[in-house]
């Protein structure tokens, strides 16, 4: 299988946990590659999620001014460019990048910028998320959704919660999610990582999001997996980074192929770029090797991703276009 030629849809990337060495050291020409292995990349396995998280402060501390957001930015654009990825949305929380002086408005504002500029240099579409985070209080959360209000019709196309799952209780984030829903914000919602089955039931009761970040877990209760066919809710799929975080031992423990042929509605993606050392391609052949995906399989993934994306209907009939043809399927 020739997985690196193959169109790809990527719907769970962080870009804040993305950075490659060599924007790493463009930034900053102190840290060596040594430095980047140990402090910036995970080893194979962590004690939880909420360890794995640590390794993403580095990366923060280096997006604290408009042109550090700019070079990130652009920076994955090249590591999708590797992957042969024709769409991707990324998220980042805009909150964690105000250490120098940047407003939220600035944050968000170069990050968009960025994404034009890469877009338009690669020709790789885009949209970006902005991501309220668990320990977050309510009113950082309703600044957060509200930030992706005020930048309607730019490349900011939805909003999530991410962190600390199993440390944290939803309550401080329900109003936010309410008034997202009330001005048809486009929501996705981490959950079913850190914690088992209940933690989506809870997540998709209250927030109500059309697609959940991991939602491995989703797998320990048949009703759940009945229930996520039925409102067609995509799970965003991060196989490597659910072994870092010690939630799987192996590969071949990974509910993936399980949730694939129950027929819920799933992509396979990154995360973390950087602090998982990883890139789609290798995720793509972790799963062909493990669980004898063929190109079919991918092919399905992808255009379940595109269903699932937030951008346009007209957009959404082009990638698809794009998926078929790339996977040598009849249209």
């Amino acid at each position: 299988m020739d997985i690196p030629a193959w169109p790809k849809v990527e719907l769970h990337l962080h870009l804040d946990c993305s950075l490659s060495y060599e924007v790493v050291n463009r930034i900053d020409p102190s840290i060596s590659r040594e430095v980047y292995e140990k402090e910036f990349v995970v080893p194979a396995k962590c004690t939880n999620l909420a360890d794995y998280i640590k390794r993403a402060a580095r990366e923060i501390e280096l997006m604290q001014t408009e042109e550090q957001l700019r070079l990130v930015t652009l920076d994955l654009f090249d590591q999708l460019q590797r992957d042969h990825v024709i769409y991707a949305e990324i998220r980042f929380a805009p909150l964690q990048h105000l250490n120098k002086g940047l407003s939220p408005q600035q944050v968000v504002s170069a990050v968009d910028r960025a994404v034009a500029e890469g877009t338009k240099k690669t020709g790789i579409g885009m949209g970006v998320i902005l991501c309220t985070l668990r320990h977050y209080s309510a009113g950082q959360s309703m600044e957060t959704v509200k930030l992706v209000e005020q930048f309607k019709d730019t490349h900011i196309v939805g909003f999530d919660i991410a962190a600390d799952e199993a440390g944290y209780p939803i309550d401080n984030h329900i109003a936010a999610f309410e008034y997202a829903r009330s001005k048809n914000i486009s929501c996705t919602a981490h959950a079913g990582e850190a914690k088992g089955a209940q933690s989506v039931w809870e997540t998709l009761h209250n927030f109500h999001p059309s697609r959940i970040g991991h939602g491995v877990r989703s797998i320990e209760d048949s009703s759940l997996l009945n229930f996520l066919k039925q409102q067609h809710i995509h799970l965003e799929i991060c196989p490597t980074s659910n072994l870092q975080t010690n939630i799987y031992d192996q590969m071949k423990d990974h509910p993936v192929d399980r949730l694939y042929r129950s027929g819920v509605s799933l992509s396979i993606n990154t995360d973390s770029r950087a602090v998982s050392h990883t890139t789609l391609n290798r995720e793509y052949g972790r799963v062909a090797e493990t669980f004898h995906w063929t190109k079919a399989d991918f092919l399905a993934c992808n255009l379940e991703a595109v269903e699932h994306a937030f951008t346009s209907a007209e957009n959404k009939e082009r990638l698809k276009k794009v998926l078929l043809k790339g996977y040598g399927a009849r249209q």
